[in-house]
Formats: structure tokens, sequence, C-alpha cells
């Protein structure tokens, strides 16, 4: 067998050249816009967040307008902030605080960056058909079986559905009601159904949401509290995201949208329009509000 003689310190040197090659190759890879910022940004979704899908298809628009190349990825929550703090993404904008996503803040919150709130009017709901016969939780133990002894809930993973199993279910003697998990789709599609048959139906919801203006519902007043504190809404970027995308990192820690402004939005997008592509949808969207849009990166 022939042994390669080649001196150690060649290996050495060959070596550091090939990686200091490799590394000035990968710098010069990272595109930039024309403001500096990187030109990549990836934006994660939470799957079934109506108002989160919303205001990140609005932000990729402005930001491709801008000159930036942002990629819309969708997952479920905890994938979201396992991605953000190991900075395979770049950007969320639908994390609900204080309650919703805390125990996630506990987590993640030192590996990621908060870029403010962009609405302060939201909140956790338990909903019925605008003619159910109460409008209290606390009338709904005893009224249990005009509701098919039956309450849908959304995806099991999510704040919505814990508030409801460690909160409102103890605090109104629900526990003989069967508390259905499946997702935010499943639970729409059944709220549809019955409203259309004139049937009653209770389910878990939170404002700000397009059913609202959609179908004939209600909030059930919540004498307890259960689901009292009004929660914000933030944009989180990873550690790292202020410093690629300085700028937009202003347009987004400056961001504001009230409830009024943003159901237009998602009516536009999910009431008003029947498919997927939201692209032709938010661009008719921001034409019909320049001024608005147009104040969100000045």
């Amino acid at each position: 067998m022939k042994i390669r003689s080649t001196p150690l310190i060649a290996l050495g040197a060959v070596s550091l050249l090939a990686l200091a090659g490799c590394s000035s190759s990968a710098e010069a890879e990272v595109e930039t816009a024309s403001n500096g910022d990187q030109q990549d940004m990836s934006l994660a979704v939470f799957n079934g967040w109506d108002e989160g899908i919303a205001v990140s298809e609005l932000w990729k628009a402005i930001l491709d307008e801008k000159g930036y190349n942002v990629e819309l990825e969708y997952a479920d929550v905890a994938a979201v902030y396992e991605g953000l703090s190991s900075s395979d993404y770049d950007l969320t904008m639908d994390i609900w605080l204080p309650d919703t996503h805390g125990e996630y803040l506990e987590t993640y919150g030192d590996e990621i960056t908060d870029l403010g709130a962009w609405n302060n009017e939201s909140k956790l709901t338990i909903a019925v058909n605008e003619d159910a016969p109460i409008d209290s939780l606390a009338e709904l133990a005893e009224n249990a079986d005009l509701f098919n002894n039956q309450i849908v809930g959304i995806e099991a993973g999510a704040g919505l559905t814990a508030a409801t199993e460690d909160r409102v279910i103890p605090s109104y003697g629900l526990e003989g009601m069967e508390f259905t998990t499946s997702s935010t789709a499943a639970m729409l599609t059944e709220l549809k159904a019955a409203t259309d048959a004139g049937e009653n139906v209770v389910v878990t919801l939170w404002e700000p949401h397009w059913a609202y203006g959609s179908f004939p519902i209600k909030n059930l007043e919540d004498p307890e509290g259960t689901l009292e504190s009004v929660e914000s809404l933030h944009s989180f970027g990873s550690a790292d995201f202020s410093e690629n995308f300085p700028e937009a990192s202003g347009w987004i820690e400056g961001f504001e949208m009230d409830l009024e402004l943003l159901y237009t939005l998602e009516e536009a997008m999910f009431v008003d329009y029947d498919g997927s592509d939201y692209a032709p949808i938010v661009a008719q969207w921001i034409e019909d509000n320049q001024e608005y849009v147009d104040g969100l990166t000045s």
C-alpha cells in the first residue's frame, strides 16, 4: 500500500484555504435588498390562524414590493417557535400574549426577539348561534342537551383549547359535555352546518375572526372571568432578525392594525373569496387602503 506523504502543515494550509473559500462563497451568496437588509426572508405562519395568515400575506406583498423575497412557511405552533429559536424562520406575526402563548415564551423567550404588538384588542371566546336560548356560560351546563352535549373545539395543542379544558369547563361544571378537538377548519365547518340548519351549537373561538361577520353567532358571557384577559398580537423575530433586517425590523415594530381594518382584510380573503391564491386579493385590498399601507413603511 502506498502511503500518502503530504505534510500535515501543507494539509492544514490547504484546509484553511478551502474553509476561507467556502466562507467567502457563503457570504457572497447572502443577497441584499436595495436598503441593505438581507433579501430572503422566511415568514412563519401558524396553520389555521386566519388573522396571522391575513397579516402575513399583507406583509409579504409589502416587503416583496420593497425588493425582499419573502417565503411564507406554514407550520404548527410548536414548530414555529422551535424554528424561530433556531433561526430556521426569520419572522412570525401572530403570537398571542400574555396567556395563549405564555408557556411557549417561557421556553423560547430568551432565544427570540419581540418586535412589538400590532393589535391590543384580541380575546378568547366561547360562542354560540345568535338565537341560542342562553346568553351565559353559567347557563350552559343545565342546557347542555340543547347543544347535543358537545363543545366544538379547535386544535388539541392550542392555547384556547388548554384554557377551555383548564378554566372554562371546571369553572362552569361542564365536565358532562363532550369537548371535541380537531382543527380550526373542522370547527368552522360544524359552525357553518349548524347555523345554516338553524341548530344550536357551541364552539371555542377568538376575536379577531372573520366568522363573526359571516355567521349569526354571539359570545357567551363569562361571569367567572375564565377568558377575560384581553390579549395582544405580537410579531416575533429570530434572535438576529434586527441585525439581518434592520429597516424591515423598524417597519414591523411600528406596525399597528385595529380590529375593524383587520376584519375588512379577512373578509376579502376568506369570505368574499373562495380560493387559496391570496396575492391578487391582497393587492386589491392594498389598492383600496393605499394610504394606510404606505404609512406602514414611511
